[in-house]
């Protein structure tokens, strides 16, 4: 008997072929026997769409069980307790199977993703509420008949796991030009068998179609950001990084000699440092710049989409209607650079596919059959360390070699606080601009504890404290209680003068307020190494030697001062105090 996955199946549907003359029944009965042979039967007469469920009964009435044996239950030692009758047993069957087969209805019809179950011969034997919704079709319309009738065969996931007897979990398709899903298919086996095969999709064309809108929004904001470099800045793309510590422009002066080659970059930096700047300034610098800067985030997008969007995919295959499909952003940035911003969260096994694009430089969409063949240079980011995820085995090592071609590290707003003035000033300009509103003054404490903040999240952080100082500021005026209150919990009571960057003024400790600072003074800053080295061994002498201090006194790192101190060889006979 072949395979049942449901009482409304039909006994015609598995009815053994006879000849009539073996049955008789008399005219008006609803019972009668058949002889065949040396065998005989008694039998049931029901019409030929009765349903397993409607055939009980049918067989209760006619006593049809009468000849079988009845099931007799023993206790421990031996003596009968109770008895089961055939009409009983078949009944509890009954029942049972009915109480399933309601329980996987009411299932199927609450779950919000499509459900469909085949048998053997890709015959559909369930389909819920939320498939009709997707694919528009009623239920009444395609149990009973083959799944090949409403959508293209060679495109079925279904197939294959009733031939290969293959899963797949959570694979990208378009059923429908207009919707997208994940699939999650499997084979349904019996004894090791197939006997049919179980399709849930979850509908995601919601999410793909923000995700576009997402997408595009963020391509117009890069394209306006490319104007306005061009009519801003077009003799020095890099003109939006900020600052003039050594650091910083260390990290410009690599990043300008990589920008006039096509070798691939990843540029390591804390959340917030400006690693998208950096990357956007190189392909503005490099031979490319005509052509489109497209950037993707690894780490925003999710997995199951990763894929559709960087490659592309072709659209109708499911229903073999035609569509154009929708080129990835691999494709998008022919000739020009694809930005991969947090490749470190790009889960393993799409670390495959991009390997392989990147190798062969050439790559499919999903669901298409032509190969893509692209000239895209690529600049990555990341602010894990990928050394050790390599280590870990949480990233490929092939591809971490692929892509650290040429490896560019963004300092820390905390190693390079010399640069903080200038930042301020320029944040204080422009959301008084954007708020309509004349520059106010910065009170020396404020400065004070921007300078001993630590700044975790870096420019994006000072940018946003900015904006709120400005927001917050009364008569003009920046004050303490302005100041978020991590900021004002970190600052801790000091003697020490104002932290003045290197190049600034350094005034002697005075128990008197400091004028108020505002932000149009302008910053002077070392135009040579050996002014540098001069101011350090300046702020050592004040600080009687004490590097803490002299750290603070120049407004760097204790770490920053020791690097600038080996650089210039300055040792504690590089200076005397008395």
């Amino acid at each position: 008997m072949k395979p049942l996955f449901s009482l409304d199946s039909t006994l015609s549907s598995f009815a053994i072929p006879i000849p009539p003359d073996i049955v008789k029944i008399r005219t008006g009965e609803t019972v009668g026997e058949w002889v065949d042979k040396e065998r005989k039967g008694r039998v049931v007469v029901v019409a030929s769409t009765t349903t397993l469920e409607q055939s009980i009964s049918h067989i209760v009435a006619g006593s049809a069980l009468s000849d079988l044996p009845a099931i007799v239950i023993v206790d421990e030692h031996g003596t009968p307790t109770g008895m089961v009758e055939p009409y009983q047993l078949m009944t509890a069957f009954v029942v049972l199977t009915q109480n399933q087969s309601a329980l996987l209805r009411t299932l199927m019809d609450t779950m919000s993703e499509a459900v469909t179950i085949v048998d053997s011969r890709n015959v559909v034997q369930h389909w819920n509420r939320a498939a009709e919704t997707i694919y528009e079709i009623d239920r009444a319309q395609v149990v009973g008949t083959s799944l090949d009738e409403h959508f293209a065969s060679e495109s079925i996931r279904l197939l294959d796991a009733l031939r290969q007897g293959t899963s797949v979990q959570r694979v990208y398709h378009i059923p429908r030009p207009d919707s997208h899903v994940l699939i999650n298919a499997a084979p349904i086996r019996r004894e090791g068998e197939i006997i049919g095969a179980i399709s849930i999709e979850q509908d995601i064309t919601e999410l793909v179609r923000l995700n576009e809108e997402l997408a595009h929004t963020t391509a117009h904001l890069h394209n306006l950001q490319q104007e306005m470099s061009r009519f801003q800045a077009a003799d020095d793309p890099f003109y939006a990084i900020k600052g003039h510590s050594a650091s910083i422009q260390s990290a410009i002066g690599s990043a300008k000699k990589v920008a006039q080659t096509d070798a691939t970059v990843l540029i390591y930096g804390e959340s917030g440092v400006g690693k998208e700047l950096f990357a956007q300034a190189i392909h503005q610098a490099s031979r490319r710049h005509e052509k489109p800067f497209i950037a993707i985030n690894c780490g925003a997008i999710p997995a199951a989409l990763f894929e559709s969007e960087l490659f592309g995919y072709q659209g109708g295959a499911f229903t073999g209607a035609e569509k154009k499909g929708k080129p990835g952003k691999l494709e998008l940035a022919h000739g020009g650079t694809l930005f991969l911003d947090e490749i470190g969260e790009l889960p393993l096994e799409l670390q495959v596919k991009l390997l392989r694009a990147l190798q062969e430089r050439q790559f499919y969409r999903v669901g298409g059959t032509e190969p893509i063949t692209v000239n895209t240079r690529i600049v990555a980011a990341t602010n894990r360390q990928l050394e050790q995820m390599v280590a870990d085995g949480r990233f490929r090592e092939d591809l971490y070699y692929r892509l650290n071609v040429f490896s560019l590290e963004i300092p820390p707003l905390r190693e390079r606080r010399e640069d903080l003035p200038e930042l301020v000033q320029i944040f204080i300009h422009e959301y008084s601009v954007a708020h309509d509103q004349s520059v106010p003054r910065i009170s020396p404490e404020v400065m004070q504890a921007l300078f001993e903040y630590t700044w975790p999240g870096n420019i994006r952080q000072l940018r946003n404290v900015i904006e709120r100082l400005s927001i917050l500021q009364e008569n003009g005026v920046i004050l303490p209680e302005h100041l978020p209150s991590v900021i004002r919990s970190h600052t801790e009571p000091t003697h020490v003068s104002l932290h003045t960057p290197m190049g600034g003024t350094y005034a002697p400790p005075t128990t008197t307020p400091p004028p108020i600072i505002r932000p149009s003074i302008a910053i002077a800053y070392p135009s040579s190494p050996a002014n540098e080295k001069e101011r350090i061994l300046a702020a050592l002498e004040r600080t009687y030697g004490n590097k803490k201090a002299a750290a603070e006194l120049l407004g760097v790192s204790r770490g920053t001062l020791y690097n600038k101190m080996k650089k210039f060889n300055i040792n504690e006979e590089s200076f005397k105090w008395d």
